[in-house]
Protein backbone atom coordinates (compact mmCIF):
# COMPACT_ATOMS: atom_id res chain seq x y z
CA UNK A 1 0.00 0.00 0.00
CA UNK A 2 2.79 2.21 0.71
CA UNK A 3 3.16 2.91 -3.23
CA UNK A 4 0.00 5.25 -2.87
CA UNK A 5 1.67 7.29 -0.51
CA UNK A 6 4.34 8.19 -2.26
CA UNK A 7 2.65 8.73 -5.62
CA UNK A 8 0.08 11.02 -3.77
CA UNK A 9 2.99 13.12 -2.73
CA UNK A 10 4.46 13.10 -6.58
CA UNK A 11 0.72 13.76 -7.58
CA UNK A 12 0.82 16.66 -4.80
CA UNK A 13 4.37 18.12 -6.11
CA UNK A 14 3.01 17.80 -9.47
CA UNK A 15 0.11 19.13 -8.71
CA UNK A 16 2.15 22.24 -7.42
CA UNK A 17 4.07 22.87 -10.35
CA UNK A 18 1.40 23.34 -12.54
CA UNK A 19 -0.41 25.44 -10.73
CA UNK A 20 2.59 28.19 -10.50
CA UNK A 21 3.66 26.95 -13.98
CA UNK A 22 2.27 30.39 -15.19
CA UNK A 23 2.73 32.34 -11.95
CA UNK A 24 5.12 35.15 -11.35
CA UNK A 25 6.02 32.89 -8.06
CA UNK A 26 7.31 30.15 -10.33
CA UNK A 27 10.73 30.65 -10.83
CA UNK A 28 11.11 31.28 -6.13
CA UNK A 29 9.84 27.55 -6.22
CA UNK A 30 11.06 26.01 -9.43
CA UNK A 31 14.27 24.86 -7.37
CA UNK A 32 12.45 23.88 -4.43
CA UNK A 33 9.44 21.79 -6.20
CA UNK A 34 12.41 20.07 -8.10
CA UNK A 35 14.77 18.91 -4.70
CA UNK A 36 11.22 17.63 -3.81
CA UNK A 37 10.34 15.78 -6.67
CA UNK A 38 14.00 13.75 -7.01
CA UNK A 39 13.40 13.71 -2.89
CA UNK A 40 10.21 11.78 -3.38
CA UNK A 41 11.59 9.40 -5.56
CA UNK A 42 14.55 8.10 -3.59
CA UNK A 43 12.67 7.96 -0.80
CA UNK A 44 10.32 5.17 -2.95
CA UNK A 45 13.46 3.70 -3.75
CA UNK A 46 14.60 3.53 -0.12
CA UNK A 47 11.68 1.98 0.91
CA UNK A 48 11.54 -1.19 -0.81
CA UNK A 49 13.97 -2.82 1.54
CA UNK A 50 12.00 -2.17 4.65
CA UNK A 51 9.79 -3.64 6.09
CA UNK A 52 5.87 -3.19 5.15
CA UNK A 53 4.87 -1.04 8.33
CA UNK A 54 7.84 0.76 8.27
CA UNK A 55 7.79 1.77 4.85
CA UNK A 56 3.80 2.71 5.35
CA UNK A 57 4.59 4.56 7.76
CA UNK A 58 7.27 6.37 5.88
CA UNK A 59 4.80 7.41 2.92
CA UNK A 60 2.46 8.91 5.55
CA UNK A 61 4.75 10.57 6.86
CA UNK A 62 6.06 12.05 3.82
CA UNK A 63 2.44 12.74 2.23
CA UNK A 64 1.60 14.89 5.84
CA UNK A 65 4.85 16.47 6.28
CA UNK A 66 4.36 17.86 2.85
CA UNK A 67 0.71 19.08 3.53
CA UNK A 68 1.42 20.76 6.49
CA UNK A 69 4.31 22.53 4.89
CA UNK A 70 2.34 23.52 1.77
CA UNK A 71 -0.42 24.41 4.24
CA UNK A 72 1.49 27.34 6.08
CA UNK A 73 2.52 28.91 2.76
CA UNK A 74 0.73 32.12 1.40
CA UNK A 75 1.69 30.73 -1.93
CA UNK A 76 -0.21 27.88 -2.33
CA UNK A 77 -3.82 29.09 -0.12
CA UNK A 78 -5.46 28.51 -3.63
CA UNK A 79 -4.28 24.81 -3.42
CA UNK A 80 -6.76 24.51 0.41
CA UNK A 81 -9.24 21.98 -1.49
CA UNK A 82 -6.61 19.69 -2.72
CA UNK A 83 -4.57 19.63 0.69
CA UNK A 84 -7.97 18.74 2.11
CA UNK A 85 -8.69 15.85 -0.39
CA UNK A 86 -5.43 14.33 1.04
CA UNK A 87 -6.68 13.59 4.41
CA UNK A 88 -8.79 10.29 3.43
CA UNK A 89 -5.48 8.58 2.26
CA UNK A 90 -3.74 9.43 5.53
CA UNK A 91 -6.10 8.65 7.45
CA UNK A 92 -6.43 5.04 6.33
CA UNK A 93 -2.78 5.15 5.96
CA UNK A 94 -2.71 5.47 9.62
CA UNK A 95 -5.49 2.66 10.61
CA UNK A 96 -3.86 0.56 7.70
CA UNK A 97 -0.11 0.86 9.84
CA UNK A 98 -1.86 0.91 13.30
CA UNK A 99 -3.70 -2.40 12.15
CA UNK A 100 -0.31 -3.87 10.88
CA UNK A 101 1.49 -3.31 14.03
CA UNK A 102 -1.32 -3.96 17.06
CA UNK A 103 -3.59 -6.47 15.69
CA UNK A 104 -1.76 -7.85 12.97
CA UNK A 105 -3.95 -11.39 12.69
CA UNK A 106 -6.86 -9.17 12.55
CA UNK A 107 -5.24 -7.30 9.68
CA UNK A 108 -4.37 -10.36 7.82
CA UNK A 109 -8.05 -11.61 7.97
CA UNK A 110 -10.01 -8.36 6.98
CA UNK A 111 -7.13 -6.89 5.21
CA UNK A 112 -9.26 -6.05 2.35
CA UNK A 113 -11.88 -4.03 4.47
CA UNK A 114 -8.38 -2.00 5.08
CA UNK A 115 -7.31 -1.67 1.47
CA UNK A 116 -10.14 -1.06 -1.12
CA UNK A 117 -11.13 2.06 0.91
CA UNK A 118 -7.35 3.02 0.57
CA UNK A 119 -7.72 2.70 -2.87
CA UNK A 120 -10.79 4.84 -3.57
CA UNK A 121 -9.18 7.53 -1.08
CA UNK A 122 -6.34 7.46 -3.50
CA UNK A 123 -8.59 7.38 -6.77
CA UNK A 124 -10.39 10.24 -4.88
CA UNK A 125 -6.94 12.30 -4.99
CA UNK A 126 -6.35 11.35 -8.54
CA UNK A 127 -9.72 12.54 -9.72
CA UNK A 128 -9.09 16.06 -8.29
CA UNK A 129 -5.70 16.07 -9.35
CA UNK A 130 -6.77 15.26 -13.19
CA UNK A 131 -8.94 18.45 -12.65
CA UNK A 132 -5.72 20.41 -12.96
CA UNK A 133 -5.95 19.73 -16.26
CA UNK A 134 -8.68 21.92 -17.06
CA UNK A 135 -7.41 24.45 -14.27
CA UNK A 136 -3.96 24.74 -16.19
CA UNK A 137 -5.85 25.10 -19.47
CA UNK A 138 -8.38 28.03 -17.98
CA UNK A 139 -4.95 29.50 -15.89
CA UNK A 140 -2.63 29.46 -20.04
CA UNK A 141 -6.14 31.07 -21.48
CA UNK A 142 -6.28 34.08 -18.74
CA UNK A 143 -2.29 34.25 -18.51
CA UNK A 144 -2.23 34.40 -22.78
CA UNK A 145 -5.27 37.29 -22.02
CA UNK A 146 -3.60 38.71 -19.50
CA UNK A 147 -0.36 39.13 -21.54
CA UNK A 148 -2.21 40.72 -24.78
CA UNK A 149 -3.66 43.29 -22.30
CA UNK A 150 -0.52 44.28 -21.43
CA UNK A 151 0.77 44.25 -24.74
CA UNK A 152 -2.61 46.55 -25.46
CA UNK A 153 -1.52 49.10 -22.15
CA UNK A 154 1.73 49.46 -22.91
CA UNK A 155 0.77 50.25 -26.45
CA UNK A 156 -1.90 52.68 -25.52
CA UNK A 157 0.78 53.59 -22.47
CA UNK A 158 3.53 54.60 -24.98
CA UNK A 159 1.31 56.26 -27.24
CA UNK A 160 -0.52 58.77 -24.86
CA UNK A 161 3.28 59.62 -23.45
CA UNK A 162 4.35 60.33 -27.57
CA UNK A 163 0.75 62.70 -27.37
CA UNK A 164 1.98 64.14 -24.05
CA UNK A 165 5.30 65.01 -25.38
CA UNK A 166 3.23 66.39 -28.53
CA UNK A 167 0.99 68.36 -26.34
CA UNK A 168 4.09 69.68 -24.46
CA UNK A 169 5.68 71.05 -27.58
CA UNK A 170 2.41 72.53 -28.54
CA UNK A 171 2.06 74.33 -25.69
CA UNK A 172 5.73 76.10 -26.20
CA UNK A 173 4.74 76.57 -29.48
CA UNK A 174 1.34 78.28 -28.26
CA UNK A 175 3.58 80.57 -25.47
CA UNK A 176 6.05 81.28 -28.25
CA UNK A 177 2.76 82.49 -30.39
CA UNK A 178 1.61 84.58 -27.79
CA UNK A 179 4.57 86.02 -26.76
CA UNK A 180 4.79 87.16 -30.28
CA UNK A 181 1.06 88.47 -30.74
CA UNK A 182 1.71 90.19 -27.00
CA UNK A 183 4.70 92.20 -28.47
CA UNK A 184 3.18 92.44 -32.03
CA UNK A 185 -0.04 94.47 -30.12
CA UNK A 186 2.44 96.28 -27.80
CA UNK A 187 4.42 98.08 -31.01
CA UNK A 188 1.06 98.20 -32.86
CA UNK A 189 -0.45 100.36 -29.93
CA UNK A 190 2.94 101.98 -29.95
CA UNK A 191 2.70 102.81 -33.71
CA UNK A 192 -1.34 104.51 -33.21
CA UNK A 193 0.41 106.53 -30.38
CA UNK A 194 3.45 107.86 -32.24
CA UNK A 195 1.05 111.33 -33.15
CA UNK A 196 0.58 111.56 -29.35
CA UNK A 197 4.25 111.06 -28.30
CA UNK A 198 5.31 113.66 -30.80
CA UNK A 199 3.04 116.25 -29.40
CA UNK A 200 3.97 115.35 -25.76
CA UNK A 201 7.64 115.25 -27.03
CA UNK A 202 7.28 118.75 -28.82
CA UNK A 203 5.91 120.67 -25.63
CA UNK A 204 9.27 120.26 -23.89
CA UNK A 205 11.50 120.74 -26.02
CA UNK A 206 9.40 123.99 -27.58
CA UNK A 207 10.36 125.12 -23.49
CA UNK A 208 13.90 124.33 -24.55
CA UNK A 209 13.83 125.78 -27.45
CA UNK A 210 12.20 129.32 -26.27
CA UNK A 211 14.47 129.00 -22.85
CA UNK A 212 17.45 128.67 -24.65
CA UNK A 213 16.91 131.87 -26.99
CA UNK A 214 15.86 133.97 -24.04
CA UNK A 215 18.88 132.81 -22.17
CA UNK A 216 21.11 134.17 -24.67
CA UNK A 217 19.94 137.44 -25.20
CA UNK A 218 20.20 137.60 -21.20
CA UNK A 219 23.90 136.03 -21.34
CA UNK A 220 24.27 139.17 -24.22
CA UNK A 221 22.83 141.83 -21.98
CA UNK A 222 24.83 140.52 -18.64
CA UNK A 223 28.14 140.97 -21.15
CA UNK A 224 26.98 144.72 -21.50
CA UNK A 225 26.15 145.00 -18.04
CA UNK A 226 29.68 143.73 -17.18
CA UNK A 227 31.58 146.00 -19.73
CA UNK A 228 29.52 149.07 -18.16
CA UNK A 229 30.84 147.86 -14.52
CA UNK A 230 27.09 147.14 -12.91
CA UNK A 231 27.55 144.25 -11.88
CA UNK A 232 24.35 144.49 -9.50
CA UNK A 233 22.51 144.11 -13.05
CA UNK A 234 24.53 141.50 -14.24
CA UNK A 235 23.56 139.66 -10.99
CA UNK A 236 20.12 139.92 -11.65
CA UNK A 237 20.39 138.61 -15.23
CA UNK A 238 22.51 135.55 -14.09
CA UNK A 239 19.75 134.90 -11.48
CA UNK A 240 17.24 134.96 -14.57
CA UNK A 241 19.29 132.81 -16.86
CA UNK A 242 20.01 130.37 -13.80
CA UNK A 243 15.78 129.93 -13.38
CA UNK A 244 15.58 129.19 -17.00
CA UNK A 245 18.34 126.37 -16.81
CA UNK A 246 16.34 124.53 -13.98
CA UNK A 247 13.25 125.20 -16.47
CA UNK A 248 15.04 123.41 -19.13
CA UNK A 249 16.65 120.86 -16.92
CA UNK A 250 12.63 120.26 -16.00
CA UNK A 251 11.59 120.10 -19.61
CA UNK A 252 14.57 118.10 -20.92
CA UNK A 253 13.36 115.49 -17.75
CA UNK A 254 10.25 115.51 -18.88
CA UNK A 255 10.85 114.35 -22.82
CA UNK A 256 13.43 111.74 -21.43
CA UNK A 257 10.47 110.31 -19.29
CA UNK A 258 8.44 110.56 -22.56
CA UNK A 259 11.08 108.19 -24.19
CA UNK A 260 12.45 106.11 -21.79
CA UNK A 261 8.66 105.24 -21.18
CA UNK A 262 8.26 104.13 -24.81
CA UNK A 263 11.12 102.37 -25.01
CA UNK A 264 9.94 100.50 -22.29
CA UNK A 265 6.82 99.74 -23.79
CA UNK A 266 8.58 98.68 -26.61
CA UNK A 267 10.30 95.96 -25.06
CA UNK A 268 9.19 92.64 -23.92
CA UNK A 269 8.55 92.38 -20.41
CA UNK A 270 11.11 91.72 -17.82
CA UNK A 271 8.79 90.47 -15.46
CA UNK A 272 11.25 92.30 -13.07
CA UNK A 273 8.88 94.65 -10.37
CA UNK A 274 9.79 97.92 -9.36
CA UNK A 275 8.32 101.13 -6.97
CA UNK A 276 6.23 103.26 -9.56
CA UNK A 277 4.47 105.99 -8.52
CA UNK A 278 1.46 105.07 -10.56
CA UNK A 279 -0.08 108.81 -10.47
CA UNK A 280 2.77 109.69 -12.79
CA UNK A 281 2.31 106.20 -14.47
CA UNK A 282 -1.56 107.37 -15.40
CA UNK A 283 -1.01 110.64 -16.42
CA UNK A 284 1.75 110.09 -18.76
CA UNK A 285 -0.31 107.15 -20.35
CA UNK A 286 -3.50 109.47 -20.37
CA UNK A 287 -1.78 111.87 -22.48
CA UNK A 288 -0.55 110.18 -24.93
CA UNK A 289 -3.61 108.41 -25.42
CA UNK A 290 -5.68 110.94 -25.82
CA UNK A 291 -3.25 113.09 -27.89
CA UNK A 292 -2.50 109.71 -30.07
CA UNK A 293 -6.76 109.93 -30.78
CA UNK A 294 -6.19 113.46 -31.74
CA UNK A 295 -3.89 112.67 -34.12
CA UNK A 296 -5.58 110.58 -36.16
CA UNK A 297 -9.23 112.75 -35.41
CA UNK A 298 -8.96 116.59 -35.19
CA UNK A 299 -12.04 117.30 -34.44
CA UNK A 300 -11.85 114.90 -31.72
CA UNK A 301 -12.03 117.07 -27.79
CA UNK A 302 -12.20 115.69 -24.91
CA UNK A 303 -12.65 116.80 -21.21
CA UNK A 304 -9.58 114.72 -19.49
CA UNK A 305 -10.59 114.86 -15.24
CA UNK A 306 -8.39 113.39 -12.78
CA UNK A 307 -8.30 112.71 -9.47
CA UNK A 308 -4.97 111.70 -8.23
CA UNK A 309 -4.14 110.28 -4.33
CA UNK A 310 -1.31 113.09 -3.48
CA UNK A 311 -0.71 110.43 -0.39
CA UNK A 312 -1.10 107.31 -2.45
CA UNK A 313 1.76 105.41 -1.77
CA UNK A 314 4.55 103.87 -4.45
CA UNK A 315 3.50 100.30 -5.33
CA UNK A 316 5.66 97.14 -5.97
CA UNK A 317 4.84 96.28 -9.58
CA UNK A 318 6.36 96.12 -13.46
CA UNK A 319 6.07 99.31 -14.79
CA UNK A 320 5.82 98.39 -18.04
CA UNK A 321 3.48 95.81 -17.75
CA UNK A 322 0.89 97.86 -15.89
CA UNK A 323 1.31 100.99 -18.03
CA UNK A 324 0.70 98.75 -20.84
CA UNK A 325 -2.44 98.13 -18.92
CA UNK A 326 -3.57 101.56 -18.61
CA UNK A 327 -2.61 102.75 -21.81
CA UNK A 328 -5.38 99.79 -22.85
CA UNK A 329 -7.77 100.76 -21.03
CA UNK A 330 -7.32 104.62 -21.83
CA UNK A 331 -7.40 104.28 -25.75
CA UNK A 332 -10.65 102.25 -25.03
CA UNK A 333 -12.38 104.91 -22.91
CA UNK A 334 -11.56 107.49 -25.64
CA UNK A 335 -12.30 104.96 -28.59
CA UNK A 336 -15.68 104.86 -26.21
CA UNK A 337 -16.16 108.69 -25.85
CA UNK A 338 -15.42 109.06 -29.80
CA UNK A 339 -17.95 106.99 -31.38
CA UNK A 340 -20.96 108.25 -29.00
CA UNK A 341 -20.15 111.64 -29.82
CA UNK A 342 -20.08 110.93 -33.72
CA UNK A 343 -24.09 109.73 -32.99
CA UNK A 344 -24.75 112.43 -30.30
CA UNK A 345 -25.70 115.81 -30.91
CA UNK A 346 -23.60 119.09 -29.47
CA UNK A 347 -24.42 119.30 -26.02
CA UNK A 348 -22.18 115.92 -25.55
CA UNK A 349 -19.17 116.61 -24.06
CA UNK A 350 -17.23 113.35 -23.98
CA UNK A 351 -14.99 113.06 -20.73
CA UNK A 352 -12.96 110.34 -19.54
CA UNK A 353 -12.04 110.16 -15.68
CA UNK A 354 -9.84 108.97 -13.76
CA UNK A 355 -8.81 108.23 -10.09
CA UNK A 356 -6.33 106.88 -7.62
CA UNK A 357 -6.77 105.54 -4.09
CA UNK A 358 -5.75 103.68 -1.84
CA UNK A 359 -8.42 100.78 -0.42
CA UNK A 360 -7.39 98.51 2.53
CA UNK A 361 -4.12 97.06 1.24
CA UNK A 362 -4.97 97.62 -2.07
CA UNK A 363 -4.63 100.69 -4.50
CA UNK A 364 -7.39 100.99 -6.58
CA UNK A 365 -7.08 103.04 -9.95
CA UNK A 366 -10.87 103.88 -11.72
CA UNK A 367 -10.88 104.70 -15.34
CA UNK A 368 -14.79 106.10 -16.43
CA UNK A 369 -15.85 107.35 -19.29
CA UNK A 370 -19.45 108.24 -20.21
CA UNK A 371 -19.28 106.76 -23.88
CA UNK A 372 -21.09 103.53 -25.36
CA UNK A 373 -21.04 101.65 -22.73
CA UNK A 374 -20.72 97.54 -22.76
CA UNK A 375 -24.19 95.70 -23.58
CA UNK A 376 -24.91 93.19 -20.47
CA UNK A 377 -25.03 90.28 -23.00
CA UNK A 378 -21.02 90.57 -23.65
CA UNK A 379 -20.14 91.99 -20.78
CA UNK A 380 -18.49 88.20 -19.35
CA UNK A 381 -16.69 88.01 -22.75
CA UNK A 382 -14.85 91.11 -23.32
CA UNK A 383 -11.74 89.35 -21.13
CA UNK A 384 -11.68 87.00 -23.47
CA UNK A 385 -8.62 86.70 -25.80
CA UNK A 386 -9.41 88.16 -29.24
CA UNK A 387 -12.65 89.23 -28.14
CA UNK A 388 -13.40 92.74 -29.69
CA UNK A 389 -16.91 94.84 -30.40
CA UNK A 390 -14.72 97.38 -33.23
CA UNK A 391 -14.74 96.69 -36.68
CA UNK A 392 -12.47 94.33 -38.37
CA UNK A 393 -8.72 96.40 -38.20
CA UNK A 394 -9.67 98.69 -35.69
CA UNK A 395 -9.00 96.24 -32.87
CA UNK A 396 -7.28 92.52 -32.06
CA UNK A 397 -9.43 91.31 -29.37
CA UNK A 398 -6.18 91.13 -27.09
CA UNK A 399 -6.08 94.38 -25.62
CA UNK A 400 -8.30 93.23 -21.97
CA UNK A 401 -7.14 89.83 -21.96
CA UNK A 402 -3.71 90.72 -22.25
CA UNK A 403 -4.56 93.19 -19.05
CA UNK A 404 -6.36 90.91 -17.38
CA UNK A 405 -3.60 88.24 -17.07
CA UNK A 406 -1.10 91.00 -16.26
CA UNK A 407 -3.34 92.46 -12.92
CA UNK A 408 -4.77 89.24 -11.93
CA UNK A 409 -2.17 86.38 -12.55
CA UNK A 410 0.60 88.64 -12.99
CA UNK A 411 0.20 91.44 -9.89
CA UNK A 412 -2.23 88.61 -7.69
CA UNK A 413 -5.00 91.77 -7.98
CA UNK A 414 -8.67 92.30 -9.95
CA UNK A 415 -10.52 93.65 -12.64
CA UNK A 416 -13.85 94.63 -12.21
CA UNK A 417 -16.53 96.65 -14.36
CA UNK A 418 -19.30 98.59 -14.39
CA UNK A 419 -20.93 99.58 -17.58
CA UNK A 420 -24.55 100.58 -18.59
CA UNK A 421 -24.96 100.69 -22.64
CA UNK A 422 -25.54 104.06 -23.68
CA UNK A 423 -24.24 105.57 -20.48
CA UNK A 424 -20.82 104.83 -20.15
CA UNK A 425 -18.33 102.28 -18.53
CA UNK A 426 -16.04 101.78 -15.01
CA UNK A 427 -12.93 99.89 -14.96
CA UNK A 428 -11.85 99.34 -11.70
CA UNK A 429 -8.26 97.78 -11.01
CA UNK A 430 -7.01 96.99 -8.01
CA UNK A 431 -3.49 96.29 -6.83
CA UNK A 432 -1.79 94.88 -4.07
CA UNK A 433 -0.47 97.63 -2.10
CA UNK A 434 3.18 95.78 -1.09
Amino acid sequence: MFFFYFLAAFLLIRRLTKALKFSILYPKWRNLLTIATWGIIILFIVAFGLEDAVRDFLGIALLFGLIAYINKQQDFKSQGSYLIANIPLIIMGLANTTAQLVASDFYEKYDNYFQWPTVAAFFWIFGRWATSKKQEEELRISTERRAELEALVAERTAELSRQKDELQETVKELKSTQNQLIQSEKMASLGELTAGIAHEIQNPLNFVNNFSEVSMELLDEMTEELEKGDTEEAKAIAADVKQNLEKIRHHGQRADGIVKGMLQHSRASSGQKESTDINVLADEYLRLAYHGLRAKDKSFNADLVTHFDDKLPKASMVPQDIGRVLLNLFTNAFYAVQQKQKAAGPEYKPTVEVSTSVKGKSIEVKVKDNGTGIPEQIKDKIMQPFFTTKPTGEGTGLGLSMSYDIVVKGHGGSIQVNSVEGEGSEFIIALPNI
